[in-house]
């Protein structure tokens, strides 16, 4: 077999029109939630076996995961989150879910100055009984 027959072999899972959406609206009431600090909300778009790998922090534990946001949402510096435009892409999960990959911005003002990161991200989403839930987040490119 030569290897430019295996490159035609590969089967990519086209990501349709209506997961995308899901996806992107999914990502959006969550992060509705991260901006507005509304922990209860922002909890329950996580299942309870999440695993957050993050580059600089390495492997996070759910209860470690919202301990951090809790204390982060105490924070006077106000940390909200927008998705860059153009960087999403949604690829489906047979009989799972979807990945989504993507930039986001975290904006907050620390002693009276605007600052802005910009992270790359990858996140699992599970559908189950209906419902977008994120499984999987690895955080990267700190």
């Amino acid at each position: 077999m030569t290897l430019a027959l295996s490159a035609q072999e590969k089967k990519v899972a086209p990501t349709s029109l209506e997961l995308y959406k899901e996806i992107e609206q999914a990502d959006s009431i969550m992060f509705q939630a991260f901006n507005s600090q509304n922990m209860e909300k922002f909890q329950t778009m996580f299942t309870e076996d999440l695993e957050w790998f993050q580059d600089n922090g390495g492997l996070i534990p759910y209860k470690t995961v919202f301990e951090n946001f809790g204390n982060t949402f105490k924070n006077e510096n106000k940390l909200s989150r927008e998705l860059v435009k153009g960087s999403l892409e949604v690829y489906p999960i047979k009989d799972y879910g979807a990945i989504q990959i993507g930039k986001h911005q975290f904006k907050h003002t620390e002693n009276g100055k605007l600052e802005i990161g910009t992270f790359k991200f990858l996140m699992i989403w599970q559908k189950k009984d209906g419902l977008w839930r994120i499984s999987r987040v690895i955080s990267y490119d700190h």
